[in-house]
């Protein structure tokens, strides 16, 4: 005869009362360590918002003195000139070529590693490969950057696209920043891969196998469209974290604002132009700095819809596995 089970523990909660003192103040403690991240990101906000839209303190806001049409239409982003200009094309159109290039690289490896490591890789393999992998991700963005400048500019890019297909290729460029940013998100696009294409019942490949198919059929017919939800979510992640990168596309991709699409030409990204108001000496109350947070709010609206697509298509094309 089986032991009866409380009402209670089978529908996963406590009884009400039950809880000690002490077991009350970590559940507060946990509460209050989840609400830090809520706080941080309203804190956030509140920053951008005041200097970027309407101040709440200080002296006016970025868009106070800006017109939003000049911001989105004007193909010039001059904010220290004379006469200066505020539109923020150029630093989109170098942002998204880095990211581009990053996530050409990236993905790609990313990919194929997440396949190698769940479906070929043996336990052994798997434990020395997998944390060597992640260990890319703990190499501090400005290495990867002086890697880009003094590495694969001069060694990679310029021997091979300058002096054998006669391109022109700049001390700073973007194709440089895309690669060494394509580096650093492989770990993620690897791990979250991984990750997915592993939750993928055993069933379904002993159903392949039984049915004739060779191991690269069941990987790439069976277990990655099964897993193709988690994989694009993590494809998307990848995407908004190459967008956010910092030191690395600021000392591999120089600071030229302009609108083009040679790779192998200086271009500043948002970041870039973040990191230069910043560290620049211009008045902390004045125009220029007041056009970081403008360009620091068009960042974050740009990363939150990239995450909002990506939990969608999570939601949306979920296989659900009884």
């Amino acid at each position: 005869m089986k032991p009866s089970v409380p009402a209670f523990l089978r529908k996963g909660r406590t009884r009400k009362g039950s809880d000690k003192p002490h077991e009350k103040a970590i559940g507060f403690l946990l509460l209050l360590c989840a609400l830090v991240s809520v706080g941080t990101t309203i804190s956030i906000i509140l920053v951008l918002v005041n200097d970027g839209i309407f101040n709440f303190v200080g002296e006016k806001a970025f868009f106070q003195q800006v017109s939003l049409k000049q911001f989105l239409f004007d193909s010039k982003w001059l904010p220290d000139s004379p006469e200066p200009r505020f539109g923020i094309w150029p630093l989109v159109n170098g942002t998204f070529m880095v990211s581009g290039i990053a996530c050409m690289i990236g993905v790609p490896l990313g990919l194929c590693s997440a396949v190698y490591l769940s479906e070929y890789a043996g336990p052994a393999e798997r434990s020395v490969l997998k944390p060597v992998l992640e260990l890319l991700a703990g190499v501090p963005t400005v290495v990867y950057g002086y890697f880009g400048l003094v590495f694969v500019t001069p060694y990679v890019l310029k021997p091979l696209f300058e002096t054998l297909l006669g391109f022109e290729v700049d001390t700073f460029n973007v194709a440089s920043g895309g690669i060494v940013v394509g580096i650093m998100v492989t770990p993620m696009v690897a791990s979250m891969s991984e990750d997915v294409l592993r939750s993928v019942p055993r069933s379904l490949r002993d159903a392949s196998y039984a049915l004739g198919g060779t191991q690269f059929d069941v990987s790439m017919r069976v277990v990655v469209p099964a897993a193709l939800s988690g994989i694009l979510a993590s494809v998307l992640l990848a995407f908004a974290r190459a967008i956010g990168e910092t030191m690395a596309v600021t000392i591999a991709c120089g600071t030229f604002r302009r609108i083009g699409v040679n790779p192998f030409e200086s271009m500043q990204t948002m970041t870039g132009f973040i990191v230069d108001a910043s560290f620049g000496e211009d008045d902390a109350q004045g125009i220029v700095v007041k056009s970081a947070f403008a360009v620091a709010l068009s960042l974050f609206l740009i990363t939150l819809t990239i995450n909002v697509i990506s939990q969608m298509i999570l939601r949306r094309y979920r296989e659900v596995y009884e």
